[in-house]
């Protein structure tokens, strides 16, 4: 009778014991959930939002040229939720793969110099799922050439040629999807002659790009682009494909492949190595590998000043060589 009753009385404070600890398992968890859910809440902007600078190269594509340079992101003004930001690149541009022009028909030579700066606005939403961004600006391009890579003999080739462009990008970041619609237009002297058969122009260009983080490092897209130029030879739409992969923080590698008509299949790949920025320590790390946060700090995309040059000007210089006319008398 004793036994049973100590067992009783020991059953019944297992079971109060229980009960009263009941409670407090659904608000661990609780806590635990909120801790993740507000941890991207808890980053304070002006600790992740932060002066970076280094280094960019690509290989030439759909009318872009071989080229590396320096460039810097700059916060002017950090809010709690926004950011008003500068972003300049300084690139050198290099000549063309022998035999194959970057322009359509003539080899860009030697180096020059090209600039790209930007202003711009980011901020993100209420539970800070998105981020948004505005930024437009300013692109030069001094440009180059050299023979061809159709076998047509050309002379004048110590002509120098400037490009430059105004543009615009809306941009728009979460944790899975990335979107950037972007305006390219042309401004100045667009037509140029680039040696006495060919003449140069640069590209308006309005595409949009959809891109979808496969992991947090790895991102692919595909876009739409539709371009045109006074000399009319480039007009049409296009397709390309990205895949970007963040080999370490700051260190981002890129495999670019486009088509349009004009340039028909255009491969390209790109590097981009980026110092400073909020704390990387292990420690800290994993705090700012969210993308929306991360996309606060991103150089803005888009940034070369795309040129062609005229394939009907070809004609014109075949006219003249089978008038017996010196080849420098073409196109002048």
């Amino acid at each position: 009778m004793q036994r049973s009753l100590r067992l009783s009385l020991s059953l019944s404070g297992v079971a109060a014991l229980a009960l009263a600890n009941a409670p407090l398992l659904p608000a661990a968890a609780q806590d635990d959930v909120n801790a993740d859910d507000l941890g991207v809440m808890s980053i304070s902007l002006k600790d992740a939002v932060k002066f970076n600078w280094g280094f960019q190269g690509a290989l030439q594509g759909a009318g872009t040229p071989n080229q590396a340079g320096i460039g810097g992101f700059l916060p002017l003004a950090v809010g709690e939720n926004s950011v008003f930001f500068a972003d300049v690149l300084l690139n050198a541009n290099f000549a063309d793969y022998g035999g194959n022009s970057s322009i359509i028909n003539t080899d860009v030579a030697g180096t020059t110099i090209s600039t790209s700066t930007r202003l711009g606005y980011r901020w993100l939403n209420s539970d800070r799922s998105w981020m948004y961004g505005v930024n437009g600006g300013y692109d030069s391009r001094p440009m180059n050439t050299g023979g061809t890579d159709t076998g047509v003999n050309v002379s004048g080739t110590e002509k120098s040629a400037f490009f430059q462009q105004v543009a615009v990008n809306a941009e728009a970041v979460s944790d899975s999807w990335n979107f950037n619609a972007y305006a390219l237009v042309p401004v100045g002297d667009t037509e140029q002659q680039l040696n006495s058969v060919y003449q140069g122009g640069s590209l308006d260009t309005y595409g949009l790009d959809i891109g979808y983080f496969i992991t947090p490092a790895v991102n692919a897209s595909v876009g739409y682009y539709y371009q045109s130029g006074d000399l009319g030879e480039a007009d049409g739409s296009g397709v390309l494909g990205r895949l970007a992969y963040e080999m370490t923080s700051g260190v981002t590698a890129g495999v670019n492949i486009s088509y349009d008509e004009a340039f028909d299949t255009r491969v390209s790949a790109d590097l981009k190595v980026r110092f400073g920025g909020p704390s990387t320590t292990a420690a800290t790390k994993k705090k700012w590998e969210n993308p929306t946060i991360n996309a606060l700090t991103a150089s803005p995309k888009n940034r070369d000043v795309r040129v062609h040059d005229d394939d009907k000007s070809l004609a014109a210089g075949l006219v003249c060589l089978g008038a017996g006319s010196p080849v420098g008398g073409c196109g002048d």
